[in-house]
């Protein structure tokens, strides 16, 4: 265990400290216009506190070394409690893992091939793992176990949680994590991007602020990707009503896909009839979801009867939970008929429910839970083998020990109750008048719905300049639109021209 020995150097007596050994190798890759050579290493980078080190944040880097000046894109996904995986080894890497046209996996053995969308063609690449995840981890500290970081009791003789499980200090660890990587390569002069999915895309929007205002990184663009920008909007309720209306042309989409929309207009496709039902839910639905029996018996019916026509379920069933359809009630009961269920990441993807004589969705996520695996020994294969990175720590897909132990260090009050990360993105850009914004969703994704952002940004009081800065645009597919073949490609191509307008070296 070479790697834990040398880890330990230093640990506990002031001496310095090494992280583990990492590994770097060259290669080659052939993309449409040309040979691209590029080098690949594998590392830690050590955080420190008081200027003594406490964790060893793990990334994977690619750059261009014959290409001066180029731009740097650091890349993390979402959980909280995700590792970089599911960005790096099926959307912007050299490498992807091999799925079929819609992104559902081949039978094993499951084997890499040359990603030609790679984002390496226009951007170097940090992928990062943040702490708990990946092949990152918290440094311990000489102390006596019950005082340690990781597990130190409270008042109230619960443990906390690990420093870097917590809301803000993890926006700080990237933070440092960055400032000390531009250092260490010399790098403060070169176009700086980031790029997050889902909870890392509530990272970015909150980063647009912090590593600007706080950390002195100037950003030239930010990627969102499948984000949750305001977490308020996550949790519906009787009284709660935007989540439904938000999640409501998901549903519509969806209907269509499977057959089941009875308000489809012959040709038309999942995302105009989307964008129909979304109007439909913006203003004929949300006021009624919000007037309770302010509204007269009759036209609530009537509207629920057509809110049921529009997502494909019984107008009795729609009527009877008031217009409230929560997300796992629908991809349960939609082809409940036929046996099967759709998929929340991708409610497009349907397979056969395992428990279909539960009322309750208890069953594998088709996106999700079914690609793990092919994940897994992808990225297993990518830093191992192809890199040649030895060490015997496992990599950490999804730490849901990290997820369930997660703390909101920012809050002051319990009543505090609203988190969102749009604000932050509209003061970065106010902070950076040239810094370049793009948000994008699959358009079936019921998690991070695509009309929630819309509308958010639409809510955001942008002047006109700042609105020719931001870009809404979304892709078939679901929270991982990227696996699809298709939207891969869609997507890269936009990035190219989104990184040929603000990489300005």
């Amino acid at each position: 265990m070479a790697d834990e020995k040398q880890a330990n150097e230093g640990k506990g007596n002031g001496g310095p400290y090494t992280p583990p050994k990492g590994s770097e190798a060259d290669f080659q890759i052939q993309l449409e216009d040309r040979l691209l050579d590029y080098h690949a290493e594998a590392k830690w980078i050590v955080l420190r506190k008081e200027e003594k080190p406490k964790a060893e944040v793990f990334c994977t880097v690619y750059t261009v070394p014959a290409e001066k000046d180029r731009p740097v894109t650091f890349v993390f996904n979402g959980g909280p409690g995700a590792s970089s995986v599911y960005l790096h080894m099926a959307a912007m890497g050299p490498k992807r893992v091999d799925l079929d046209p819609h992104g559902k996996p081949l039978p094993s053995p499951h084997r890499l091939a040359d990603n030609k969308e790679t984002w390496l063609a226009f951007t170097d690449l940090v992928f990062v793992d943040p702490v708990g995840t990946g092949l990152s981890r918290m440094i311990e500290e000489d102390k006596p176990k019950a005082d340690k970081d990781s597990g130190k009791p409270s008042g109230d003789g619960k443990k906390e949680p690990p420093e870097y499980w917590r809301y803000k200090r993890d926006l700080e660890s990237i933070g440092e994590f960055v400032r000390t990587w531009l250092s260490i390569h010399h790098r403060w002069e070169d176009p700086v991007f980031i790029a997050g999915e889902s909870y890392g895309g509530y990272r970015v929007g909150k980063l647009t602020k912090m590593l600007q205002k706080d950390y002195g990184v100037g950003l030239a663009g930010a990627v969102i990707l499948s984000p949750a920008l305001d977490f308020a909007l996550l949790d519906g309720s009787n009284y709660n009503v935007l989540p439904w209306v938000d999640t409501f042309p998901t549903m519509a989409a969806a209907a269509l896909v499977h057959g089941k929309a009875r308000k489809a207009r012959k040709g038309e496709s999942p995302m105009e009839y989307a964008l129909r039902a979304r109007e439909f839910a913006i203003s004929r639905l949300m006021p009624i979801l919000a007037s309770g029996i302010l509204v007269s018996p009759a036209k609530r019916s009537q509207v629920l009867n057509m809110a049921a026509d529009f997502i494909g379920l019984p107008r009795e069933v729609v009527r009877r939970k008031g217009g409230r359809i929560g997300i796992d009630w629908f991809v349960k009961n939609l082809l409940r008929d036929q046996g099967t269920h759709l998929g929340l990441y991708d409610a497009s993807v349907a397979v056969t429910d395992p428990f279909g004589d539960k009322d309750e969705l208890d069953a594998p996520d088709p996106t999700l839970h079914l690609l793990e695996r092919v994940f897994a020994a992808g990225v297993n294969t990518q830093l191992r083998r192809n890199i040649g990175l030895e060490t015997e720590r496992d990599y950490e897909l999804i730490s849901m020990k990290a997820h369930l132990a997660w703390k909101n260090d920012e809050q002051k009050h319990p009543f505090q109750s609203q988190f969102g990360a749009v604000d932050d993105l509209r003061y970065g850009m106010s902070l950076n008048e040239h810094m370049g914004v793009f948000i994008t969703h699959g358009h079936y994704d019921l998690v991070t719905p695509f009309s929630s952002s819309d509308r958010l940004v639409a809510l955001m009081n942008l002047t006109e300049a700042q609105r020719g800065n931001l870009v809404c645009r979304h892709y078939p597919g679901g929270h991982m639109f990227y696996t699809w073949a298709g939207s891969r490609k869609e997507l890269t191509s936009d990035m190219a021209d989104f990184y040929r307008r603000y990489a300005r070296s």
